[in-house]
């Protein structure tokens, strides 16, 4: 399997609003945005009105609101709480393979792979699925992979100021294997390493843990 590997400056700003809080456009109602699917299902060449399609509309709009969750979601919400009795526990924190499917901001289209987060505590340790919660968040808005990276590092930086944090993500975009180039099975790699974790042996240590040898 092919990879492409980035990562990413420290400087990144991860920040990503809801579209109607970036814009300062009026949220479409329900029935706009079914009707928008009806246009684009002419535009294809198709007949909204047949059978297999007349509820399509009302499916799409559904499916989005699930895809894109994630614009009504607040990730310091999800890490506002810390526990601190872990009899002083101050090593290294990683959850690894925790399965995405994010929507490329492009072509949208999936974007599909796996997240491994590390941290070193400061003083208090946050719930673990709170982790993968936080990659959801972040993965059920109209993305690229870089961003989506940098937002969940920035994220753990702001609720838990550890000393620490790794994150790397690696992910199938359909937009390259379904359209353009066509190359299925073309991975790419990205990671945002801050504090200890830029440390070259912290990072070594990551990526082995990570691949499990």
């Amino acid at each position: 399997m092919d990879a492409v590997v980035k990562t990413l400056n420290p400087g990144h700003d991860g920040s990503n609003r809801a579209a109607a809080e970036a814009t300062g456009l009026e949220r479409p109602s329900r029935t706009e945005a079914e009707d928008a699917v009806r246009t684009l299902l002419r535009w294809i060449g198709e007949n909204p009105g047949r059978e297999g399609l007349l509820d399509t509309p009302k499916r799409v709009v559904k499916a989005y609101e699930q895809f894109f969750a994630g614009y009504h979601q607040d990730a310091d919400e999800i890490l506002g709480t810390i526990f601190e009795e872990v009899e002083g526990y101050d090593d290294m924190v990683l959850v690894r393979d925790i399965e995405f499917a994010a929507h490329c901001e492009h072509h949208m289209v999936p974007f599909i792979g796996k997240a491994h987060i590390a941290y070193f505590p400061n003083g208090g340790v946050v719930g673990l699925s709170k982790l993968a919660r936080l990659v959801e968040i972040y993965a059920r808005r109209l993305q690229t992979q870089e961003t989506m990276t940098a937002q969940i590092a920035d994220a753990m930086e702001q609720a838990l100021a550890p000393i620490g944090v790794a994150v790397m993500l690696e992910a199938e975009h359909m937009c390259m294997s379904i359209r353009g180039v066509q190359k299925n099975g073309a991975s790419t790699v990205t990671t945002r390493f801050t504090g200890r974790m830029r440390d070259p042996a912290e990072q070594v240590r990551f990526l082995t843990l990570v691949r499990g040898r």
